[in-house]
């Protein structure tokens, strides 16, 4: 099945995309706060620009949407049926590259913490598991 739209309104659609500051971030964010965390945002000199970094723990924090990155959850594992070829394609490209962005950190010796939009549904689980990895360094 081809594009519901044309190349010109995809793009305008896939533009308004946010990349920073996503409600998922947000609310990463609010957790570690409340955990006495310092951290910095979006470091643009570290590999895959981390959504979330502590340079204190040598810890960078990517907070990833399920669908965009192609999680096991069943919000991930869902395919749109219109141009799924495209969606196929651009999910193993965005896999691909967060990989290549979590080996490049661990070679200079980050600890990389990925945290998935289906893991706020329990934040206090997600809370515990990000202390966890605090009180770890």
């Amino acid at each position: 099945m081809t594009d519901v739209y044309d190349k010109e309104k995809r793009s305008a659609v896939m533009a308004r995309v946010k990349s920073k500051d996503t409600s998922p971030e947000k609310a990463v964010r609010r957790i570690l706060t409340r955990l006495g965390a310092r951290y910095r945002l979006h470091r643009k000199d570290l590999p895959g620009n981390p959504d979330i970094v502590m340079p204190g723990h040598k810890l960078a924090v990517f907070v990833h949407g399920c669908f965009w990155h192609g999680h096991d959850c069943a919000r991930g594992a869902r395919v749109p049926k219109a141009n799924r070829d495209y969606w196929m394609a651009k999910v193993a490209r965005n896999r691909t590259r967060d990989e290549k962005a979590v080996q490049a950190l661990a070679a200079e010796g980050w600890t990389v913490e990925t945290v998935w939009e289906c893991e706020l549904k329990d934040e206090g689980r997600l809370a515990e598991r990000l202390a966890q990895r605090l009180a770890a360094r």
